[in-house]
């Protein structure tokens, strides 16, 4: 992104002021594919200060705030170029100076990009600008460059927890929609509240994966610990030795497992989560789209020409309501992969069920051992105690994971059914 100045000079006087907007309206705008405005809708005129002969065929940076970082266009317009719907908050500014929040739903269609817009009212708002405000000071005090900038972007994003800017984007939109309805007191679509509920117990499936692959890393010291038992207990220990051999290949095995089902960018874990987070994106982007076609009708029926200042108001409407089918589409495609992921899901739970009663059987001769060998046993009950505790938290984990993909394939049923 280039450096530009202010196509209209600003009023001092409300520079660092706030622009307000109803948390019920929608921004509209529609771009070529250089990025000069096309269209507007009446509320992106009000809120912005300027006069809609001044913004159709200006170049859309007429409203870039001096405190957004560079890097922050790069990432969008990269995603865009690529056919990407992309979703971002966006700090703007008007023509008097006074600033304004949106998140942004940009979306690619023929001839340039349509992009929706939301006033912000989550928490996440807030953290999304200390994080652009760090970003502007290296911009600005160690010469970073868009593409750099973009890159740390990403990496700020990812200290956050987010794995992608795909799952930080579908996050921050139901976010905020969610945020929206409740203070407007509205009730979420059951399309997007679907969506929600799945998104949710996939992020509560990677708590309790990451609890058990924990509870599991706490005894992988068994084996050894067995084997220091057996040398101690001379020709008594061989049952323990043998035990401890066994052990050993079932942890080998678990070992295994966690490397395919939750760890990598690969793994199952990870791709039914990145298939949630697309549709949920895709899924509440859909519903804004609808909103903002329906106001465009609503306002074309009140209009007495069926073109409003310069704006086809009809035709922004189809404009979105392309958008929509296309999110629509896709969003089948997205659950198709949810059904797919989710069985292997299932499928690698049972794997873990069959390692952990393979872990019972190990106690079970543990305990066995532990009492022929009466006091001399004393260190092997300890290990009996160890492995109790492990295979009770272990079981409770993984039926709660069984519970979660449920939850995840019932509304993934139900959700096919909506479209």
């Amino acid at each position: 992104m280039t450096e530009h100045t202010p196509l209209f000079a600003a009023d001092s006087s409300y520079s660092g002021s706030e622009a307000q907007f109803h948390l019920s309206e929608l921004i509209y705008s529609r771009t070529d594919d250089r990025g000069v405005i096309k269209a507007v809708n009446s509320v992106f005129q009000r809120v912005s200060g300027y006069e809609r002969d001044e913004m159709l065929e200006a170049p859309h940076k007429l409203v870039r705030h001096p405190d957004m970082p560079k890097g922050v266009y790069e990432l969008i317009w990269g995603r865009l170029k690529e056919g990407i719907p992309t979703g971002g908050y966006v700090k703007n500014r008007c023509k008097n100076g006074r600033y304004y929040w949106v998140f942004a739903l940009l979306c690619p269609v023929d001839g340039g990009y349509v992009s929706t817009r939301l006033k912000p009212s989550s928490p996440l708002r807030e953290n999304v600008e200390q994080i652009y405000k760090r970003l502007l000071k290296r911009e600005n005090e160690e010469g970073l460059k868009p593409a750099a900038s973009a890159a740390a972007l990403l990496a700020e994003i990812r200290a956050a927890g987010y794995a992608s800017y795909d799952a930080f984007q579908s996050h921050a939109l139901a976010m905020e929609a969610e945020a929206r309805t409740t203070q407007l007191g509205r009730n979420l679509d059951p399309f997007q509240r679907r969506f929600l509920d799945m998104s949710r117990a996939i992020t509560q499936v990677h708590v309790e994966t990451t609890e058990m692959t924990e509870a599991f890393k706490a005894i992988r010291t068994v084996p050894m610990n067995m084997r220091i038992i057996a040398s101690r207990l001379e020709s008594a220990g061989g049952p323990i030795s043998a035990i401890s051999v066994n052990y050993s290949q079932m942890l080998e095995d678990m070992s295994a497992w966690v490397d395919t089902f939750v760890e990598g960018d690969t793994c199952v874990f990870a791709r039914i989560r990145d298939a949630i987070m697309k549709g949920q994106f895709l899924g509440f982007a859909t519903e804004f789209e609808k909103e903002m076609s329906d106001l465009f009708k609503q306002e074309d029926g009140k209009s007495a020409e069926a073109s409003y200042d310069g704006v086809d108001l009809a035709n922004e409407a189809d404009f979105c309501d392309q958008v929509r089918q296309k999110f629509l589409g896709e969003t089948a495609s997205v659950l198709g992969e949810v059904e797919t992921e989710a069985r292997r899901f299932a499928r690698s739970v049972l794997d873990m069920k069959r390692y952990v009663t393979g872990l019972s059987s190990t106690r079970m001769m543990c305990k066995i051992e532990s009492a022929a060998l009466n006091n001399s046993g004393t260190a092997l009950s300890g290990i009996v105690e160890q492995l109790d505790d492990c295979q009770d938290e272990l079981e409770q984990r993984l039926a709660r994971v069984v519970e979660l993909n449920s939850v995840i394939q019932s509304n993934t049923a139900m959700l096919r059914t909506l479209i």
